[in-house]
């Protein structure tokens, strides 16, 4: 299938790159759905682009070291990790309000796990946050889930207290953790106000995972997660470039569709489920080119395998995108072979692989296309969602790593792109949109 962003084997590439930043515009109400700010965890920062990323790929190392563990781990029977600990914090923040009166604060976006979860008072143990923490014996809306209830036996660990209450336990990949009470709240999304959303009402959160926040939305495929949770079949996000100075939007329900007008323009792939990873948006990724060179990759390499190993998910909380090593070393040769430019190893100042000296006093730069083939749909990405360039450092670099475990199709890949997820239609669509617009 042609490729919705270009057409030509190599691209022009202009060197001048913004930095890496999400957001979203403002939220606004509406009948069946809804529209939020997003913004980078970086957002407001000086930082270059190298530093973004580099930031990105430092918080993001213990995420990706779960993810393989993860994988690595679901055929062994005998092991509980897949079940316990999930994959850890996120890299953009959303604003909402929890209670009555409502009490606005931020929480980490992450598609990656499920609960929802604020820091809640009597704080036994609780990290700093701009936003005061909320004290649901002030929530007229604030109810205590019975352990009989079925997001209750939903948690991966939970006890029952003596008064019945849902107790539970929510532990992530860097060693950060939320321990404390499940209830139902009203959780207000700019104008549209949602009553009885179960979230944990956190009074032991350790770690340093959360500091950017308040807390976390999950947006996972599990029981737990807000999009679970509303029954809505259908959501988006749009993640403006690397820029801190603008913001990404997500939208819920009816409103997720808002930019696929144009048919022509749409990409759409199957989503695909694991039994034994529930909350993972997996996709079947069935080669990548390279300029015009389809590379010998065989596409078992990334393949979801029924012990629940392997296969490849899409990740808003990833930076970058990873694929399993033997995928990356053909990426990166053929990356090399067809570009004019010289390789520099560059990883101690950017943490990334694959680098080239950059021509003194240049503006631009040609570099091969880089085609993902899902199935049915060729994402032919445009050059600032796999390269990063700093003219004052003079580097260009690939935007991608490699993985033991699972593959990743990380957020820079995802830049300027409504991604689409219908969960009645089990699909995933890429359509291309100018994100700050919206």
């Amino acid at each position: 299938m042609a490729s919705a962003f270009s057409s030509s084997s190599a691209i022009t590439f202009l060197l001048a790159l913004a930095t890496l930043a999400l957001c979203v515009s403002p939220a606004f109400s509406a009948s069946a759905g809804f529209k939020v700010k997003l913004k980078s965890v970086d957002f407001g920062k000086k930082l270059s682009t190298f530093e973004r990323v580099l930031h990105g790929m430092k918080r993001g190392q213990h995420r990706l070291q779960r993810f393989n563990a993860m994988s690595l781990a679901a055929s062994d029977t005998a092991s509980d990790l897949k079940s316990s600990v999930h994959a850890g914090t996120g890299e953009y923040l959303m604003d909402l309000s929890i209670g009555s009166p409502a009490v606005s604060f931020s929480a980490i976006l992450d598609t990656g796990s499920d609960l929802i979860w604020t820091q809640c008072k009597p704080c036994q143990v609780c990290f700093d946050q701009a936003t005061p923490i909320f004290d649901p014996k002030e929530s007229s809306s604030y109810s205590k889930i019975p352990c009989s209830s079925a997001l209750c036996k939903a948690l991966p660990q939970q006890e029952c207290n003596a008064n019945n209450a849902c107790e539970y336990i929510y532990s992530y990949g860097d060693t950060s953790s939320s321990q404390g009470v499940l209830a139902t709240e009203t959780l207000t999304f700019g104008d549209v106000s949602v009553p009885n959303i179960g979230f944990g009402c956190g009074s032991d959160n350790e770690g340093d995972g959360f500091s950017q926040g308040a807390g976390l939305v999950g947006l996972g495929r599990g029981p737990l997660s807000l999009v679970s949770q509303l029954k809505e079949p259908k959501f988006s996000y749009c993640l403006t470039s690397i820029d801190a100075a603008k913001t990404s939007t997500l939208l819920m329900g009816s409103l997720a569709s808002a930019n696929s007008s144009s048919s022509d323009q749409i990409l759409t792939t199957p989503l695909i489920k694991s039994p034994l990873q529930a909350s993972f948006y997996y996709l079947p990724l069935e080669g990548i080119s390279v300029g015009g060179t389809r590379l010998p990759i065989d596409a078992s390499n990334f393949a979801l395998q029924e012990d629940g190993s392997g296969g490849l998910i899409i990740d808003s909380g990833t930076t970058l995108t990873y694929l399993i090593d033997s995928a990356f070393d053909l990426v990166k040769k053929e990356f090399i072979s067809q570009t004019k430019l010289s390789v520099t190893d560059a990883a101690d100042q950017t943490g990334l692989d694959v680098c080239f000296k950059l021509p003194s006093g240049s503006t631009d730069v040609e570099v091969p296309k880089l085609v993902f083939h899902f199935k049915g749909a060729d994402v032919d990405l445009p050059p600032e969602n796999y390269m990063i360039a700093d003219s004052s450092m003079g580097l260009a670099c690939l935007a991608m790593g490699s993985s033991s475990g699972m593959s990743i199709f990380g957020n820079v890949q995802q830049q300027n792109m409504l991604v689409l997820y219908d969960l009645a239609k089990e699909t995933l669509s890429f359509i291309p949109t100018q994100c700050d617009k919206l």
